[in-house]
């Protein structure tokens, strides 16, 4: 399994992310620079320039029309995927730290950090309202005092999101009200990735307490657990498999102190219904800090510490490969 390997930044990756049909991988890192390749050969389309810091969150809308991006220099961009043209820029107080469309591509979210004695918000914004993007108003803000949010997405349907925090709780916010509709805390530590299976019924969450944790996404109810002995940085789920891949490694500031084959850096499958690890992948000479599967499951990509992103195809023997019970 030789991968194809992406090199267009300088800084430790933050978020990959296809699109709908995985046709096109964006990457962020903490550089200001957000890429689009193609990935079924890895050639780069292009950037997006305009952001002055690290880029920590990415996401497309379904008919990959628009890209959305949101920076430590306090601004959350909304971008023309075709020609690289900005077309709005809401500036917040602090960084944003996550992002994303609706189902339908209308509705924008994102979460700022609380830092420099500003509040960790939630904002929603609807991008047929002009007057919302001209005077940089949400239609909603929802507050979040206990602990910051460090990932979220939509829910289902796109009636709620659901939100990870730093203290390990995991939240559903209506995205009518704002209230939270359910709220439970099953991992101990900061929840670093979120992300949905392909019907959007089930998420898996990757924490800093060694767990990935498979989640029912109405209910929140808590459904298997994923061990390892390093944090997980970011978990995906196959759309056609009973899979899960995961990608960690212990934290960025003590990688000098161990070599790399003691580091686990690998990215790592497990089996959804056994929770059983059954292969890894090695390549990345660092933590793997985003993971995600493309969208018809013949290939997986991560992005590392490195500043690498490499896109693996995998080999005959995966599809072929058969769980013993």
């Amino acid at each position: 399994m030789k991968p194809i390997l992406l090199q267009g930044h300088e800084r430790s990756i933050t978020q990959i992310k296809y699109n709908r049909e995985g046709d096109l991988l964006f990457t962020v890192a903490k550089d200001p620079i957000v890429n689009v390749w193609y990935s079924v050969n890895g050639e780069r389309l292009g950037t997006y320039t305009g952001h002055t810091g690290a880029v920590w969150c990415v996401d497309a809308d379904w008919d990959t029309k628009h890209v959305l991006t949101g920076s430590a220099d306090n601004s959350c961009r909304l971008w023309d995927c075709e020609t690289g043209k900005q077309l709005a820029l809401l500036k917040t107080n602090s960084a944003v730290r996550t992002c994303g469309f609706d189902f339908g591509g209308n509705i924008i979210m994102f979460s700022t950090d609380k830092q420099m004695g500003y509040q960790c918000f939630v904002s929603f914004f609807d991008l047929r309202d002009p007057n919302q993007i001209d005077s940089n108003e949400p239609y909603m803000k929802i507050p979040c005092n206990d602990s910051k949010i460090t990932s979220a997405v939509w829910g289902p349907l796109g009636e709620c999101i659901i939100a990870g925090h730093e203290s390990g709780e995991l939240n559903q916010y209506s995205a009518k009200s704002g209230e939270v509709l359910v709220n439970v805390k099953e991992h101990s530590r900061q929840i670093n990735d979120i992300q949905l299976s392909r019907d959007m019924t089930m998420f898996v969450t990757a924490s800093k307490d060694n767990t990935a944790k498979l989640f029912d996404s109405t209910t929140l109810e808590h459904q298997k657990t994923f061990r390892t002995e390093r944090p997980v940085n970011s978990a995906a789920l196959s759309p056609n498999y009973d899979h899960v891949v995961l990608g960690g490694g212990q934290e960025a500031m003590d990688v000098t102190t161990t070599s790399t084959r003691i580091g686990k850096f690998e990215a790592r499958f497990f089996h959804l219904a056994f929770e059983e690890e059954f292969g890894r992948v090695k390549g990345h000479f660092g933590p793997i800090n985003s993971v995600a599967f493309h969208p018809d499951g013949k290939s997986y990509s991560s992005g590392g510490e490195d500043g690498y992103v490499r896109i693996h195809y995998f080999d005959p023997q995966y599809f072929e490969f058969e769980f013993e019970a």
